[in-house]
């Protein structure tokens, strides 16, 4: 090729210098949408790349009805008429005992994991487009189990296989999105994963909040059905989906991946010196001996780049991943009606998607390193600020107190949203080599889910009377110990914004205080390892691990 691609901050250019004969990379651009005009163009990328954005956003579907789901099966919890079908008599009340509700949600980490670990084979081996029509079939079957369940281990096992479907979306969407954008793109997409998922949760607040006032078995059946609607979309328009145009090159299918590209590109992208570059990437790679297989994402080569994979995604579940559960029960606690709580859960998801939204045009500016880094800070200040509101005299009399922590949440949430949130989606998904990405991300987003699972068993010994005995004070521990990462992200899929029920209570205890401690820890990782990966393309990336700069070289580094 005579020519190579060259990116500044303006976009991509041609360069007539020729490309050198060694073994070096160029300073070409392998993203699949560079376009290669060589004018210079100083419209949005969400402008230029509306087929790209179209399939990003279809594929997030997925991520979408796995928040969905989490939000309806814990607002059932909390349903007067689920509660009598499937509870029993306390106290002249119905309820659904603890261990069934911890049963449940801790089914929905645990198949997560599973999901996750198991996607991988078949994005490598049949594509990103099949992987993607047997999730959404799968995701079908489960809604079967929770539909006609008429037994509480029905329904777990129904939120099992959920959960398994959820894991499969949540690595199989941002390595499908990071491959089909090009690098001034992929921040923007790449986050909107995030969006999803907390527009599912708006989704599934909004749904519970509107039928659980209903008195016979539609109250529950109801929401439970209408999630039928996302894997009929799904498996209506995913046979349209275009293939990942770096699966094809790597499988050596260069003409259906031109094809690929030529249904993606923006107007006036050259798609075979496109596809050469992402031939050029896929050649450095091997030369680098990078490995395709699970073993090589922790060789010598990659190690760095899997570290920074994995523990942005631990910073995700330690960092307010669960927090979004039990606002509710702060809101009762200061004297608000349960009904009206239901609505303060969807005000709460509400911020949560207006702190996506506005992260858009911040991601555009700031920069991943600076906002991973200024959003974790930010969220370790005010769990601080909220535990030691936990320890005022007389808590729980001091309504005014409470309302204080209420609202000191919500900020967080619409914190969480429009920094970590997204960006830690964006930095997992878009740090490793293109030809270890699928096993990259698989196993983030399984270990995401495990430490999920361990996290969600392990809160409440640590702060019941019996057993810990933290109570609120845990909220200090997260605020010292947590990595960084953005909701969402992956795995918060059990999350539920109305469950109000004593373990939901306990729980709510603890992560007001946890975050805090755990914060601050994920903050010091962030400062030394995260390094700026914005507008870079995939080979400079290579090349920049592979020379091994420092953090804090990569943002004005020059190849």
């Amino acid at each position: 090729m005579s020519e190579s691609l060259k990116t500044n901050k303006l976009g991509p250019q041609v360069s007539n210098s020729p490309a050198p004969s060694s073994p070096e990379p160029r300073e070409l651009d392998s993203a699949p949408l560079t376009t290669t005009t060589t004018t210079t163009t100083t419209k949005s990328p969400l402008s230029t790349h509306p087929t790209s954005i179209a399939w990003s956003l279809f594929f997030s579907i997925g991520i979408i009805l796995t928040g969905v789901n989490a939000q309806t099966i814990g607002g059932l919890f909390a349903t007067p008429a689920f509660q009598r079908d499937f509870g029993y008599l306390y106290d002249d009340s119905y309820i659904i005992s603890a261990p069934w509700q911890s049963g449940i949600i801790v089914c929905l980490p645990l198949g997560m994991f599973f999901g996750a670990c198991s996607v991988g084979y078949f994005m490598d081996k049949y594509g990103r487009k099949i992987a993607f029509l047997i999730s959404a079939t799968i995701s079908a079957t489960f809604i079967f189990f929770q539909f006609f369940a008429r037994s509480l281990t029905v329904l777990l096992l129904g939120e099992l296989i959920a959960g398994l479907v959820g894991g499969m979306f949540l690595a199989l969407v941002p390595t499908y999105v990071s491959e089909i954008c090009p690098p001034e793109l992929r921040g923007y997409m790449t986050s909107s994963i995030n969006l999803a998922l907390v527009v599912g949760d708006l989704i599934g607040n909004g749904i519970i909040a509107g039928t659980h006032q209903i008195t016979n078995h539609w109250a529950y059946r109801l929401p439970l059905a209408l999630q039928w609607i996302f894997p009929l979309i799904m498996i209506s328009g995913g046979p349209f989906a275009p293939e990942s145009p770096w699966w094809l090159v790597r499988k050596g299918r260069l003409e259906e991946a031109e094809k690929s590209l030529w249904r993606l590109a923006a107007r006036g992208t050259d798609t075979k010196k496109v596809l050469e570059g992402m031939r050029e990437t896929d050649r450095l790679e091997c030369e680098m001996r990078v490995g395709s297989t699970y073993k090589s994402i922790f060789n010598k080569l990659n190690i760095r780049r899997t570290e920074i994979s994995l523990a942005v995604g631990f910073g995700a579940v330690l960092s307010g991943l669960y927090l979004g559960a039990w606002t509710s029960y702060f809101f009762e606690l200061a004297g608000l009606p349960q009904s009206q709580a239901f609505n303060m859960s969807v005000v709460f998801t509400a911020v949560g998607v207006i702190g996506n939204l506005l992260s858009w045009p911040l991601s555009a500016h700031v920069g991943r390193r600076r906002m991973y880094n200024g959003g974790i800070g930010v969220i370790a200040v005010l769990m601080f600020i909220v535990g030691i509101l936990d320890c005022v005299p007389d808590y729980d009399n001091r309504p005014d107190v409470i309302w204080g922590q209420s609202a000191l949440l919500i900020l967080f949430f619409g914190i969480y949203n429009l920094t970590v949130g997204p960006v830690s989606i964006t930095i997992s998904s878009e740090i490793s080599a293109t030809k270890i990405r699928t096993q990259t991300i698989a196993v983030a987003a399984a270990v995401q889910s495990l430490l999920g699972l361990v996290m969600t068993v392990a809160i409440p010994f640590m702060i019941n009377p019996d057993q810990g005995g933290w109570g609120g004070k845990v909220g200090f521990f997260f605020g010292e110990l947590k990595f960084n990462r953005g909701r969402g992200g992956i795995g918060d899929g059990w999350r539920s914004g109305i469950m109000v029920f004593e373990m939901g209570r306990i729980e709510g205890l603890a992560n007001r205080c946890l975050i805090g401690a755990l914060s601050t820890l994920c903050w010091v990782w962030g400062w030394f390892k995260v390094p700026e990966t914005m507008g870079r393309s995939y080979e400079e990336l290579d090349v920049m691990f592979a020379r091994g700069l420092r953090t804090r070289e990569f943002k004005g580094y020059k190849i």
